[in-house]
């Protein structure tokens, strides 16, 4: 059974995935730091790019199927418009302000 966003622990990633989910980009780049970086399986990508490609542009969502390391590596089915849906493993680097500052996705 899929874990709500408000059971995510940590404040940042929980901001995250409730911003994907509603499709609200503006929330979704306030829970960033700026210039945060990412990956897509090992692959550095632009942040805007990716999010505009893999999220906002194809109803990007995501079911939360399990948290570790307090919150900030989630197993994830992740579906969108343009893929269906895929399990992804996502892992978030957390600054000192509560911000993300980069995180990385690919297939688990």
């Amino acid at each position: 059974m899929a874990l709500s966003p408000d059971q995510l622990t940590d404040p940042a990633v929980r901001a995250f995935v409730t911003a994907v989910n509603a499709g609200d980009k503006a929330a979704f780049f306030a829970a960033l730091t700026p210039g945060a970086t990412m990956s897509d399986d090992g692959s550095d990508r632009d942040v805007q790019e990716w999010t505009d490609k893999e999220i906002f542009s194809c109803d990007g969502h995501m079911d939360v199927e399990s948290q570790s390391d307090d919150g900030r590596a989630l197993v994830v089915n992740y579906r969108n418009s343009t893929w269906g849906e895929m399990r992804t493993a996502w892992r978030f680097v957390v600054d000192g302000a509560g911000s993300i500052s980069r995180f990385e996705t690919g297939q688990a």
